[in-house]
């Protein structure tokens, strides 16, 4: 599946709008370090793994509409005291064919 923040793809056209798609995620922190650099990896890792799955769920509700591209991709994250991670991805699902 294509998935993009601009609102068209080189090389192909957009045949089909299918509808606004979301993914979200929620993780909490659960280790500590009073390292800084080994609190900033925990850190790190929290937010790319609730990125991950805001990700996958943004593709299966656009696979659920028969979409292969989700076009105008918005990620917004948020933090509640550095323990909780909210990410939040909504876009356009589409679907394209190659310009050739």
């Amino acid at each position: 599946m294509i998935l993009t923040t601009t609102n068209s793809i080189e090389g192909f056209r957009i045949i089909e709008y299918k509808g606004i798609v979301t993914g979200n995620s929620f993780e909490t922190k659960t280790k500590f370090s009073f390292k800084t650099e080994k609190n900033k990896a925990i850190m790190d890792d929290v937010i790319n793994e609730a990125k991950e799955v805001a990700f996958q769920k943004l593709q299966t509700n656009a696979s659920n509409l028969n979409a292969n591209a989700v076009v105008g991709i918005n990620v917004d994250f948020e933090t509640v005291n550095g323990s909780y991670f909210f990410v939040s991805v909504t876009g356009t699902a589409v679907s394209v064919a190659t310009d050739k």
